[in-house]
Parts: structure tokens; C-alpha cells; sequence
């Protein structure tokens, strides 16, 4: 679909749900061709950009809402026009078609045709052809029968519910705006199924040119005359949306009647049936990937629990070889301080025994010295020497004597 274009006049505009900001706009397209004579030199072309600028000027007053090529070939261009109003059509048909076109730089002139644009749309004899020869269609059966439109190409914001902020398009929005052609009997929009692209294998988010997410949806009505005004209403239709602040803008939008069965019921109980299936293939996989990041959080558990035993016993280990280390220090301590002690003891015993030793001489030398005296004093009592000298002697022989006495 093509992007959202700006509306300046909605006089034209049809009411589909106001109180939505929806609306039914013509569509006011045209084709335009200009023949290209043939190129007689060499590396000489002809411009489109000027073509498109000469067409612009033959419509004097009025001017294109949008003028894109659509086909270039060597023959011919071709263009497609829109106008602001379906009224506009006539007369810009007149100024183009069957007119000429002389460029600058070439004796050639270049023909226009111009025709209003040939919108691609079912019509009554398509649909009740199709399911009248339709083999597998039974038209007694919702959705097998001429009751349901398929739309394309419209916009989620305009089709969401307002009130929730989100952007995606409510069905009750959606059965809000087409229940003016009748009462519906079941409204679809694949997008909002989480699973229906898995079913179908179909992507139903689209983008426009304009980066705006568009949407698909079916809508079926309970009665025939429903689904007829509707086609009727929306044929030849862009759809339009109006602000609050009263700016508006048209895009083209998809319709054909659904010959899929997409609301059968047999369809309808299909689809259940397989969202019931995934959803019990989600819960699998979900119990699955629980089971998994269980198993791998037990997993990660018994690992940490392991490390945590090879870091423990590691550090016992470490610790038992640091007490090792100490104790064989402790032990060396005691055997240095045991090896001091003994070296002192002897040292000790050692100049025991020396004083013992001075002290025996000093012994023996004073037990000499009273026998010396002892043997001088006979000697000199033998002699009857003098009382003095005698009497001398036998003091220092006794103080000899005491004095070893006391020691």
C-alpha cells in the first residue's frame, strides 16, 4: 500500500465512524502517457524530470496532489497522477489528454494520453461467479458464501483503541467502523494472534513507504445485504482519517471478498485446534527449557560446590603445610634454645668445677701452710726458741685454719 498522503479538502469525504476520525474518500487518480520519439543522436536523452515539469504546466490553475513514474521504457513514460477532488478529474483529463509536448533541443513533439485511473476491484458478477462454481464452497455455510470482505493495507494507529495508549489495532475498533454496512458476525486480525505466523507461515506486519505499520484483517457479516453495501460503500475508496485537530490524511487500502473459507467455521475450529497444539508445544518447550536451566543451575550448583571443596581443600592443605612449617620452626627453636641451654650448663658446670678446683688448692695450700706451721712450731718448741716467735705463729696458724673453717 502506499503511504498516508495529506488531505487540504475534504468536502468530498464520506462518514465511516466519526466518533474513530474515519472516512471514505474517492479515489482521484489518473494515468498519464507520453510517447518519446525515437532518439536519432547519439548520447542525447530526454529528461523526465522535464517531461514531469511540462505536464505540471499544462494544467494552468491547478496542480497534482502527487505526480510519481510509474513505467519508463524507450517508448514511453507513464505517470501517475492525483488530484485533491474527483470533480478535478475531468478537467485535468482535458488539458492532458490528446495534447502535445515540445521540448527544448528537439524537432519531435511528444503525444500525451491521459485516462482516469482503472482501479483494480471485485465486482458483484466476480464473487457470485466465483462461489457459484466453486466445488468445495457450501454457500449455506458462514464464510463458504459471499459474506466477507479482506482488507489490507490499513493503518494500526487508526484502527486502535485510544483509550489503552497502545497502537496496535483492537477488534472493536474494527467492528466499531464496518458495522455501519450491517451486523457483523465475526470480525480477524491475523496480526494479533501470537501464533498465527508459526500456522500459516506468513508475516502479517507490514510497513507502508511511510514507516507506519499497516494491517490485514477479514470481516464478515451475519447477512449478504451487509456484505454488499460494504463492497458498494468502500469501492473506488481511499480511507481517510481525521485529528482532532481537524488535519486529515487519505492512504489506498486493499479490498476483495475472501474466498479462502478464512471464517468458516471449519476454519475457525482448524486454527483453534492448531493454536491449541502450539500452545501445548510452547508449554513443552517451556517446560523443556525449565527442566534445562534446572538442570544446568544444578549443574552450575554441584560445580560451585566443587570448588568451593577443591578451594577448602586446598587451603587445608595450605594451612596443614604452614603448621608444618612452624612446628618444624617451633622444633628447631627448642633444639637451638635446648643446644644454648646445654652450652650454658656445661659452661656453667665447667667453671663449677674450676672454683671447685682453686678452691681445693687454696685448701690443700692452707692445710701445707698449718702443717708447715704446725711443724715449725714443734720444731721450734723442740728448740725452745722464744715464746714471742711461738706465740706468733700459733695465731696465724689458727686464723689460717679458721678461715678455711667458715669456707
Amino acid at each position: 500500500m502506499a503511504a498516508a498522503t495529506i488531505v487540504h479538502d475534504t468536502s468530498e469525504a464520506v462518514e465511516l465512524c466519526a466518533p474513530c476520525g474515519l472516512y471514505l474518500k474517492p479515489i482521484t487518480k489518473m494515468t498519464i502517457s507520453v510517447a518519446l520519439p525515437q532518439l536519432k543522436q547519439p548520447g542525447k536523452s530526454i529528461s523526465n524530470w522535464e517531461v514531469m515539469e511540462r505536464l505540471k504546466g499544462m494544467v494552468q490553475t491547478h496542480q497534482f496532489s502527487t505526480l510519481r513514474i510509474s513505467k519508463s521504457t524507450m517508448d514511453f513514460i507513464r505517470f501517475e497522477g492525483e488530484v485533491e477532488n474527483k470533480s478535478l478529474v475531468k478537467s485535468f483529463l482535458a488539458c492532458l489528454d490528446g495534447k502535445t509536448i515540445k521540448l527544448s533541443g528537439f524537432s519531435d513533439i511528444l503525444k500525451v494520453r491521459a485516462a482516469e485511473y482503472k482501479i483494480d476491484f471485485p465486482t458483484r458478477h466476480d464473487w457470485d461467479s466465483f462461489f457459484r462454481d466453486a466445488k468445495d464452497m457450501n454457500e449455506t455455510l458462514p464464510g463458504e458464501r459471499p459474506d466477507t470482505i479482506h482488507l489490507e493495507g490499513l493503518p494500526c494507529k487508526w484502527f486502535a483503541a485510544k483509550e489503552t495508549g497502545s497502537e496496535k489495532p483492537s477488534e472493536e475498533v474494527l467492528i466499531k467502523v464496518f458495522q455501519k454496512f450491517g451486523e457483523i458476525r465475526n470480525v480477524d486480525i491475523p496480526m494479533l494472534d501470537p501464533y498465527r505466523e508459526e500456522m500459516t507461515g506468513r508475516n502479517f506486519h507490514t510497513f507502508s513507504f511511510g514507516g507506519h505499520l499497516n494491517f490485514e484483517a477479514y470481516v464478515q457479516y451475519r447477512e449478504y445485504a451487509g456484505f454488499i453495501e460494504a463492497m458498494n460503500a468502500l469501492r473506488g475508496m481511499k480511507l481517510m482519517y481525521k485529528g482532532d485537530d481537524g488535519k486529515a490524511v487519505a492512504c489506498n487500502i486493499k479490498v476483495s471478498f475472501d474466498s479462502t473459507k478464512h471464517l468458516s467455521d471449519a476454519s475457525i475450529k482448524k486454527r483453534q485446534l492448531e493454536r491449541q497444539k502450539l500452545q501445548e508445544l510452547e508449554k513443552q518447550r517451556e517446560e523443556q527449557k525449565r527442566k534445562e536451566k534446572e538442570a544446568e543451575e544444578k549443574q552450575k550448583e554441584e560445580e560451585r560446590k566443587q570448588r568451593e571443596l577443591e578451594e577448602y581443600e586446598r587451603e587445608r592443605k595450605r594451612e596443614e603445610k604452614l603448621r608444618k612449617r612452624e612446628q618444624k620452626q617451633k622444633d628447631r627453636e627448642v633444639r637451638r634454645n635446648k643446644k644454648q641451654l646445654e652450652k650454658l650448663q656445661a659452661e656453667e658446670q665447667r667453671k663449677l668445677q674450676e672454683k671447685i678446683k682453686l678452691e681445693e688448692r687454696k685448701l690443700l695450700l692452707a692445710q701445707r701452710n698449718l702443717q708447715s706451721i704446725r711443724l715449725i712450731a714443734e720444731l721450734l718448741s723442740r728448740a725452745k726458741v722464744i715464746p714471742e716467735f711461738q706465740k706468733s705463729a700459733m695465731k696465724q696458724c689458727f686464723s689460717l685454719g679458721k678461715r678455711h673453717t667458715c669456707r
